[in-house]
């Protein structure tokens, strides 16, 4: 399965409408603040890694910057990003790849700041199958999900190691069902995400579980940010600094105090992971969040450089047919500072 062809049969061009989806309006906080009402869609049910922001919102850190959060689940990047794009969610949270396809789609979004600089994207398995290398992975059966952002990838992390395509058997499935596939034994693992599935598969089976990440092998590329459409970006200007600046602080606050963001959390989704799984998804979250040029530096703050390589490696794998400039994808009047 050729990345190219995957990402442009399953990112088509979205019809783009005047529909204003999104939050919209005012409100009124306790204190008799007045708020507008923002919407924010995940890029999936709420895990782990979105702790954040259900701890901004508890915190009143999204309320001190005059924005009343309401958190939606997503279904997958892809969709995110067309929702965003299309204004039906004033602002979305979704993986890099699935932006670069969009925008080479038509699609009129944009990155106000990447925060997971460092992929999860992840090959996952149980420990016992001895799987140490890429190269281990041939003659192997994988779950994938045809449209995700790690399935997207594979292919480039194969090439990067040397393997091709069909040495790797991928049997796609829906999300759920990757993590019952490789419980059961029909498959020798999951391509999926290093802070989503493997905590939670380790929970359910009682087995260690082992992965190899994309980044460990010679295939980094930014990941998940926060994401506005061109339409809000020019209309709401002072919105989207106020979101942006409120989501790199409440990402700040939060990998302060790590044990009560979890905890904030607490009846965000019927879905919702144990806090026992919950705190491992964050805690893996927290080792992705800088590269070596943004070390030290707010949540969020990316540099020209890091876009530039996430291009290069996303244009020599044919997700996007013509590479653009960082501006082309990323705002960087509307990103966190400092």
């Amino acid at each position: 399965m050729k990345l190219r062809s995957l990402a442009l049969a399953l990112v088509p061009i979205v019809a783009l409408t005047a529909a204003c989806g999104g939050g919209g309006g005012k409100s009124k906080s306790a204190s008799g603040k007045e708020l507008d009402k923002v919407t924010l869609t995940l890029n999936w049910y709420p895990y782990g890694e979105h702790a954040p922001f259900y701890y901004g919102k508890k915190q009143g850190i999204f309320e001190k910057h005059g924005i009343d959060l309401e958190i939606k689940a997503g279904q997958g990047s892809q969709k995110t990003v067309q929702a965003t794009g299309a204004g039906q969610t004033d602002f979305g949270w979704a993986d890099t790849p699935a932006l670069l396809a969009g925008v080479s789609q038509g699609l009129p979004v944009k990155s106000i700041g990447v925060y997971m600089q460092t992929t999860p994207a992840a090959v996952q398995f149980f420990s016992a199958k001895a799987i140490k290398t890429p190269a281990d992975l041939k003659g192997k059966t994988i779950a994938a999900t045809a449209g995700d952002a790690p399935s997207r990838t594979f292919p480039a992390f194969l090439k990067k190691n040397g393997l091709s395509d069909s040495d790797v058997h991928l049997q796609n499935t829906d999300p759920a069902g990757k993590m019952a596939a490789v419980i059961s034994g029909k498959t020798d693992g999951l391509i999926g995400y290093a802070n989503d599935q493997g905590p939670t598969m380790a929970a359910k089976s009682g087995k260690q579980v082992s992965v190899l990440k994309f980044a460990d092998f010679g295939l980094n590329f930014y990941s998940n940010g926060l994401l506005v459409g061109d339409r809000k970006l020019k209309s709401s200007a002072d919105l989207v600094k106020r979101m942006s600046a409120a989501t790199s602080e409440a990402w700040a606050a939060a990998e302060k105090d790590p044990a009560n963001a979890v905890a904030a959390m607490q009846g965000a989704s019927q879905q919702l992971p144990s806090p026992t799984v919950l705190t491992q998804q964050f805690q893996t979250t927290l080792s992705l969040l800088h590269t070596n040029a943004t070390k030290g530096k707010a949540p969020g703050v990316n540099t020209d450089a890091d876009w530039q390589q996430t291009i290069g490696v996303f244009t020599q794998a044919g997700l996007i047919t013509k590479a653009q400039p960082p501006s082309a994808y990323w705002d960087s009047s509307a990103a966190p500072q400092g």
